[in-house]
């Protein structure tokens, strides 16, 4: 690939379209290109790695694996679209896979070229970035539990999510918190919720102590 043809195809993608042509060149000069055939993983949930993944034709699934085996999609991933800048700003691993829907052709853009490209770690805009890129895992994170989760769990990631350790190795959620405002939460009805913490109780993951506090067992993580 010649640097012309890197440059040229850079431009069409909208993350690089406002770059000068001296910032396209350079970019363009560290880039590399790969084929992925159908069905091949770009990128996996819960690995490392330290690139960012432009798509120049092909198409693949964004998707998210429950510790079950089954498979939610995302989102889905046309030319022009990219994959791995969430990585590339909080360092985490990646929070979903991407999988090929049929043969594809990425650019490959090296961590240590995008960061020339990244505000300083210590400026505000940088620290944004960085909560936005919380917030969207999180999103994931409810996208799968609404899709693959019956109530029961997605009640008992929405405890684990709220509760803090109470210094005797257990974990408690201080004050009281409506079942109207937890099923708004996970997406369900009251009555629903209400069944769901009764369950919880009569199997011994959920007990309410004073000042209204719920307790919760530590292997209630053992439902997600």
């Amino acid at each position: 690939m010649t640097l012309l043809s890197a440059a040229q195809l850079l431009q069409r993608v909208p993350l690089f379209s406002a770059l000068t042509p001296e910032q396209l060149d350079e970019i363009s000069a560290n880039v590399t290109k790969e084929r992925f055939k159908k069905d091949g993983y770009i990128v996996r949930q819960g690995d490392v790695t330290d690139a960012l993944h432009i798509f120049l034709n092909g198409r693949a699934h964004v998707l998210r694996v429950n510790n079950h085996g089954k498979e939610v999609i995302i989102s889905i991933l046309q030319p022009g679209d990219y994959v791995g800048e969430m990585s590339l700003i909080d360092d985490e691993p990646h929070s979903a896979s991407v999988r090929a829907d049929m043969e594809s052709d990425v650019l490959v853009l090296r961590r240590e070229v995008f960061e020339r490209f990244m505000p300083d770690a210590s400026t505000v805009t940088q620290k944004i970035l960085r909560v936005l890129v919380k917030r969207l895992r999180y999103a994931n994170e409810q996208i799968e539990s609404l899709a693959l989760m019956d109530v029961n769990g997605r009640v008992a990631r929405m405890l684990l999510e709220l509760a803090v350790d109470d210094d005797q190795g257990g974990l408690v959620i201080r004050g009281k918190i409506s079942q109207q405002d937890m099923a708004k939460r996970v997406g369900s009805s009251r009555e629903m919720v209400f069944k769901a913490l009764r369950s919880l109780e009569e199997r011994g993951f959920l007990q309410t102590g004073s000042n209204n506090d719920l307790l919760v067992r530590p292997d209630i993580r053992s439902l997600l």
